[in-house]
Formats: C-alpha cells, structure tokens, sequence
C-alpha cells in the first residue's frame, strides 16, 4: 500500500430551513497533517481544465467531459504533490467540498478492500464539481466514480444547490452511501462514519446499488433491529473518544446547549435541529472553536491533562475554512458565496467573495511557498503564531479585528447585490467587490498584527530597565 499523508477536517451542514437567510451551507476546515500547507483561491475557467486528468499521488488516469463549468477552488500553493482543489462553487450554483477524512473497520475492509490506484481526495473535487448541475447530481457522478475506480482512503463529501444538501460518505474500496440532509436540520461531522440511521427506501438516500445486499451477505450489521451504516462500516475506537466524538459534542452544544451528552459519546447524534436560526457567524465560531468555557480549552484553566484530553476544532493544523453558500432571496447571478479564511481559526476572518467571477483577488490567488506577509495565507498564519504565544493578551483585538470586518465586507455585499442588476458585465462589477473586500481585510489584519506588537513587545523577555 502506497503511503500518503491524510488531513484531518471537520465539516458543517445547514439545510436552507435552518439558516437564518433561507440559504444553503455546507462548510469545511481543511486540515492539514501538518502547518503551514499553503493555499490559495482560484477561479478555474472552462478552457483551463483538463480533459485527460492524471493523478500525482495514484496512477489513475480518467478522460473528462468536454463542457465542464468554471468554478471557484481552494488547491494548493505549491506543486508537487496534485491539486487537492478542496472545496468551490460551479456556475450553475452548485457547490462542493471534499474531503473529510473518515473511518472504518475490518470487516467491511475485508469484503472490500481499498484500492491503491485508485481515486482519493487530491482529486475528487475536480474530476466532479465542473460536470454537475444540482447537487443530487453531484451524488449520483461521484458515486459512479468510486464504483468505477475504486478509493484508497475512506472519505466523506459534501454537495449543495439552493434547495438541497447532500452529504456522501465513500464505504471500502468501491462502495458509497449519501443521506439528503432536511432542510430544518444541521450536521457537525468529524473525522469518523457519521451516518447513522439509513432508509435504502427513502428518496432522500442513495448509495451503491449492491450494499444492502452486501450487508447481508457478509453479515456486517450488529444491530438487530435498524439499519445503523455508523455502526456498520464505522469505528468507535478509543481514538474517536479523544478525536472525533468532542468535536461533534461541542458544535451541538453550541446549537443545543440541553442536549444530554458527554464529548465521549460514541452515538452522538448525527443529523440534529435546533430552535435557533444559523448563521455565517455561527458556522465560523463552530469551526474556529477550542472548547471555551469547558476546562477542555487549551487556552483555558483546566489542568493541564485537561487542556490536552480532546482534538479542538480550531487548530493548527487549518489551512483554509471555507463556508459555501447559495442564497434563495437574490438572483442567481449573485446567489454563489464562497466564504473564505487562511490559516488557524483563531485569528482569522472569513470573507464572502462572489462565486460569478472569472478571478480572484491577488492576495488570495498568489499563495506560494515563500513567506509573504502581503498573502493573505501567510499574514494569517503570522497572526496565529503570535496570538497563540499569549491568546488573552490578545483575545479581545481578534475578537474586533473579525467582527468589524466582517461587517464591512457584509456592508460591501449588500451595497453589490443592490446593485448587480445595473451592471453591463456583472463578474468584472463582482470581481472589483471582492477586490474590495480583499483589501478590507488585509487593512484590517496589518492593523491588528500591529496592535499584538504593541501589546507583547512589553512582554519580552529580552529586556532591562535601567531607573537612575
């Protein structure tokens, strides 16, 4: 078996019911297996994509439809190891992310074993979100894919149009099972098998057509009476207790704070509903978060086993946090909102570029390997390294820093969707709004990594002061 680094994510799902705008979401923290994995932001045109795709990281090769749609990506800033596109939005509002890594057991391993040379998360999204037309669709080609070529790793996806939201989760070498998530529910899912109940008889799933047979045939369900595709071709290892499970924990509490339920929970729920409306905001601040206000906090008070027990959401390891949304109350030119941020959540802001443009910002576009604080990829690692060095000290400036510019970047969209129907070319009209909102927010981040200078300079310790 060829060895390959994995990242390790967490994903957020809201049905355009449970959204405070009536939009749909679907969002991922892409995570690397390490820091600094720099990324940048693209917009991929028709006549740029390839028509014979190659895999870096497997010897698969798959010949491409003719007529893909541009759309927007997040691959890597440097070359070497594949494209590893990530998440975007096509021009037909369709959006996608992929992936998060997930888990397994022998004995579905057994009946279907990966296959090396097949197709992993360096190349889904683009060999999928350029052919799809509704995210339905995304579902049936992707899982036609895997049918065909076979996986080496075990993944899970995500797919939204204006009306649905799907999530996918790869089973084995060559099998898939995808649930329609309701409009009025949300997701948080971590790095395991997060599907749980499954209806092979609803119009809501699909999934590959054998497995209820192979179910059957290989005896893999433990449960006597439901169909529980978690515990099925899922783990709940020691692992998931420390990893996983306090993720998923801690992004329910946050919407559902009675919830009854402890971060070792090897059955958390997996589809969830709350009274509260969701938000952007909320979705950033669950994908940013470290378990405040429990002694899990790595920032906090707890004891210091405490503060080392569970994976946080927030980490190093985020390279880029994406919120894809599709809105239901603004034409369709301008309903594709790819929200992005570099870098740890921490210290970071997420930004609402418009999806219908044909480029993207320089500082977001030009990620390379070298450090350079005028990218935004870098600048935001910049600021995680010095505000996790002392986070209080600095808490209160971040907390500003991402709500005012936030706010203005929101003030820009509104001022944009009011007037896109006046515009003879709307993506130049988008592309100049998203410019904007770039620079926002870079003015933004060299202000407030100037105030975390002036506030722990003083707190050097490579100083002597000399009263005479």
């Amino acid at each position: 078996m060829t060895k390959r680094i994995k990242g390790s994510c967490t994903t957020v799902l809201v049905g355009k019911n449970a959204s405070i705008d009536g939009s749909t979401m679907i969002a991922r923290n892409e995570d690397g297996a390490a820091p600094l994995d720099p990324q940048k932001f693209v917009v991929v045109k028709p006549e740029d994509q390839p028509r014979h795709y190659q895999s870096v990281l497997s010897k698969v090769a798959i010949d491409l439809p003719d007529n893909p749609l541009a759309y927007t990506s997040t691959p890597e800033g440097t070359d070497g190891h594949g494209l590893w596109a990530a998440a975007g939005i096509n021009s037909d509002n369709v959006a996608m992310t992929a992936t998060e890594t997930i888990t397994s057991n022998s004995r579905i391993l057994g009946v279907d074993p990966l296959v090396d040379d097949g197709i992993g998360e360096e190349d889904i999204t683009t060999i999928t979100l350029p052919y799809i037309h509704s995210a339905r669709e995304g579902v049936k080609r992707l899982g036609a894919l895997l049918e065909k070529y076979g996986t080496y790793e075990l993944n899970a996806m995500a797919f939204s149009d204006k009306d649905e939201v799907w999530y996918f989760e790869s089973i084995a070498g060559h099998h898939w099972a995808a649930i329609r998530i309701p409009d009025d529910a949300y997701v948080i899912a971590p790095n395991r098998m997060n599907i749980d109940q499954f209806d092979f008889d609803s119009d809501d799933t699909l999934y590959a057509a054998d497995l209820p047979e192979l179910i059957e045939t290989y005896h893999l369900n433990p449960d006597r009476d439901q169909v529980n595709l978690r515990h099925i071709f899922g783990s709940a290892t020691i692992k998931d207790t420390r990893y996983n499970n306090p993720r998923a924990w801690y992004g329910q509490k946050y919407f559902n704070p009675e919830f009854d339920t402890t971060p070792i929970d090897q059955d958390l729920p997996f589809i969830c509903r709350t009274q509260k409306k969701i938000s952007v905001e909320d979705v950033k601040f669950v994908l940013s978060s470290h378990y405040q206000n429990t002694p899990y906090d790595p920032y906090g008070t707890g004891t210091e086993a405490e503060k080392k027990q569970f994976r946080p959401i927030g980490i190093n390891r985020n390279q880029e946090l994406h919120i894809l949304q599709i809105r239901n109350d603004v034409p369709a030119e301008i309903a594709g909102i790819h929200w992005l941020a570099f870098g740890p959540n921490t210290f970071n802001a997420v930004v609402p570029f418009y999806a219908n443009v044909k480029d993207t910002p320089l500082a977001y576009k030009s990620t390379t390997g070298e450090c350079d604080p005028t990218n935004m990829y870098w600048l935001s690692n910049i600021m995680a390294l010095i505000g996790d060095s002392n986070f209080g000290l600095y808490e209160d400036q971040e907390n500003l820093f991402e709500e005012h510019t936030v706010a203005a970047c929101r003030n820009l969209q509104i001022q944009a969707d009011k007037a896109a129907a006046d515009q003879a070319d709307l993506p130049a009209y988008l592309e100049d709004i998203n410019n904007q909102m770039a620079d926002v927010t870079r003015k933004n981040a060299n202000k407030l990594l100037g105030q975390m200078l002036a506030l722990g300079e003083p707190q050097m310790k490579l100083q002597f002061t000399l009263n005479d």
